[in-house]
């Protein structure tokens, strides 16, 4: 499979490289995902953002296809870490569905870490539906990224899930399945997209010194 085209923010010098998947409702440009792959860049990390094929298609073609299977997902994935290999560390994620197909190709893959924002732990309404299996055991570096009232998974679910000691689960105050948090709550967007590109920058810079180590 060839690698699709990249949206590229950050340096070409930089220590570590971040590919940020969409997820699957929505393209790799909106407001979301930009503020994560600026906000990262800022901090002088690379970032790459691609399409998977279905949403490619929509772009290009107007038709509102439905997600490519898994294995279509996966393939990308691979072929995407392929074109993106360099020199410095390589950190996978993405939102929701982008993320968690990062996640299932990252220790055969041999990539750094992985940064999942929202991870789909569950379809919502559906808590018995678990996507956890391959968490239990992933050995690459994890850090989800997760709104405490996510419907895919809240703070409440996720800690009594059996996760690697490779994961790391940081909880971004009232956030929904976007880290959205209501005005009730005394929390604002700004706020929680900062605190998550800020936790995104610190995982990233922990992964150059281990690499350097």
């Amino acid at each position: 499979m060839t690698a699709p085209e990249f949206l590229i923010d950050g340096p070409a010098d930089a220590p570590a490289c971040f590919i940020l998947a969409h997820g699957a409702g929505a393209p790799m440009d909106t407001a979301f995902m930009n503020r994560v792959a600026e906000g990262i860049a800022a901090a002088g990390f690379r970032v790459l953002r691609f399409e998977f094929p279905y949403m490619a298609g929509r772009r290009h073609g107007g038709s509102k296809r439905p997600p490519d299977r898994q294995p279509v997902l996966l393939d990308t994935w691979r072929a995407v870490i392929a074109a993106a290999a360099g020199s410095g560390a390589l950190v996978v994620g993405g939102k929701s569905m982008g993320g968690r197909m990062a996640s299932l190709v990252a220790d055969e893959s041999g990539v750094d870490g992985v940064i999942c924002l929202g991870y789909p732990f569950h379809p919502p309404g559906k808590p018995d539906r678990l996507r956890t299996e391959h968490l239990e055991k992933i050995a690459c570096q994890t850090l989800i990224l997760q709104g405490e009232r996510d419907p895919f998974g809240t703070r409440e679910d996720v800690t009594a899930y059996r996760l690697s000691d490779a994961v790391t689960v940081e909880w971004i105050p009232d956030g929904n399945h976007d880290l959205a948090p209501r005005k009730a709550s005394g929390h604002t967007v700004e706020a929680n997209m900062q605190k998550a590109v800020s936790a995104a920058v610190y995982f990233l810079e922990n992964v150059v010194r281990c690499r350097k180590a």
